[in-house]
């Protein structure tokens, strides 16, 4: 009987919980740096703009979960010729969906505008930022490729490096960009989108390097096997897949749209508060899912190898860790309240408003480090369905009636509506896992 490790958790977690705070601490950064600008309206700006293009970005996480989980189970079959022609479907399917994205950026970015609503000055600086960023999403999307790819090769160091050194170019250009430039909000967006490709070129040198492949051997060999890549099965499979996987992440999009959007018609020190908010909610989930990713990888592998023992030993072992590192953040964010705030901010209406509603980011960890758990866990199961109606459930069955009811409460309303919301994606999840998954191998 297979035995897993604390040490085999930590062995991916690690690196990929250090790997994953660099970029909510790079978003905090972000923050900061125009938080400090003379207006709340900067902060307001940056913040719909960034999440016209994160809209994207987070919505083909299909693209992550799923390569991830194919590229685990074709690691633990040790079939290499299945991986590559993943990882090389993946690209191809980002590189689309991004050039998509930037030929049709206008009636996008207008439409996002129009429905973010907000103050006229805040509606200026979201389309300058978005008009920079939209550049970037082909590299952005290819990388989220290959990140999934190495996470399910074992490579979690090759991913931590990556990631570290993407967010340390951004960091770079942001206070060139900003505090010796002066480029103000068009500094932030400049300063990630070449961030964004800069990581790319480095991501495929690393896969190219794992490959004892040439970057001109990678084309010849992909177009030579382009009708494998793109083979009706695999591929149709695949998009079924995504599917199940795109509904549940739409789901959570709206939910974070909705908070964004919300909070610019509450006023700008709200968007503005919110938005430092949100970033240590970022900070929270990014670190737990060093946890959720270890779960995904070593869950797929397991699957793959038909080893539905090794798959409980997994979830037992990550559970207990979850709850460690939840409890951690919690105490960390009570203890810091007044430094963590007074770093991203010095505009006193800011910080007042944040203050206001920052127990909420105290409860979240404890709240939501179920669901980032089980997110994992069922990405390496490739259960999808079981994701997708999780989300539905917890969307328009909690959020959304949540936010009707208590709408009358403002952005205190809004907090809660979304914590219910965290609450309820985990304990579908749990009830699915422990009152039928555990008892129907077959389904694992």
């Amino acid at each position: 009987m297979t035995h897993v490790k604390h040490s085999q958790i930590f062995a991916i977690a690690l690196p990929m919980i250090l790997s994953n705070i660099t970029a909510p601490l790079l978003g905090l950064v972000d923050t900061a740096v125009i938080g400090h600008l003379s207006h709340a309206y900067f902060l307001g700006g940056s913040t719909v703009g960034a999440m016209l293009i994160t809209f994207v970005t987070w919505l083909c996480g299909f693209l992550r979960m799923s390569t991830t989980g194919l590229s685990a189970h074709a690691y633990g079959a040790q079939e290499s010729q299945e991986s590559y022609l993943i990882l090389v479907r993946g690209l191809m399917i980002a590189f689309t969906i991004g050039l998509l994205i930037i030929v049709l950026q206008l009636p996008y970015i207008n439409a996002g505008l129009w429905l973010a609503g907000g103050s006229e000055q805040v509606q200026f600086y979201a389309a300058q930022y978005a008009h920079i960023r939209v550049w970037g999403l082909p590299a952005a999307l290819a990388n989220i490729v290959i990140v999934g790819w190495l996470l399910g090769q074992h490579k979690a160091k090759m991913v931590m490096w990556l990631l570290i050194a993407t967010n340390i170019i951004n960091l770079s250009l942001d206070l060139l960009f900003v505090v010796v430039f002066d480029w103000q909000v068009q500094g932030v967006a400049a300063a990630t989108l070449i961030a964004e490709i800069s990581g790319l070129l480095i991501g495929l040198g690393m896969i190219l390097h794992h490959l004892e492949l040439s970057l001109s051997a990678m084309v010849e060999k992909a177009i030579g096997q382009f009708n494998a890549i793109t083979e009706r099965e695999p591929l149709m499979a695949y998009f079924h897949l995504n599917k199940n996987i795109l509904i549940r992440t739409l789901c959570l999009e709206l939910c974070f749209v909705f908070m964004t959007f919300q909070g610019a018609r509450l006023g700008d020190d709200i968007i503005a508060a919110n938005a430092i908010l949100m970033n240590f909610l970022l900070l929270i989930s990014f670190g737990l899912d060093g946890i959720a990713n270890a779960a995904e990888v070593l869950v797929g592998k397991a699957k793959g190898q038909k080893n539905p023992d090794a798959i409980k030993q997994v979830v037992s072992l990550s559970l207990m860790w979850t709850a460690v590192f939840a409890v951690a953040y919690s105490l960390l964010f009570l203890i810091a309240e007044d430094w963590l705030i007074s770093l991203i901010s010095d505009i006193p209406n800011v910080i007042a408003t944040a203050k206001i509603y920052y127990p909420w980011v105290i409860l979240l960890p404890i709240i939501a480090c179920w669901c980032f758990l089980f997110d994992g866990v069922y990405v390496g199961l490739m259960n999808a369905r079981v994701m997708r109606n999780s989300m539905l459930i917890s969307t328009f069955g909690c959020f959304f009636p949540v936010w009707a009811l208590l709408s009358f409460m403002g952005n205190h309303g809004l907090w809660l509506a979304f914590t219910c919301f965290m609450l309820t994606r985990g304990m579908t999840l749990i009830w699915h896992y422990y009152g039928y998954q555990q008892h129907r191998h077959n389904t694992i």
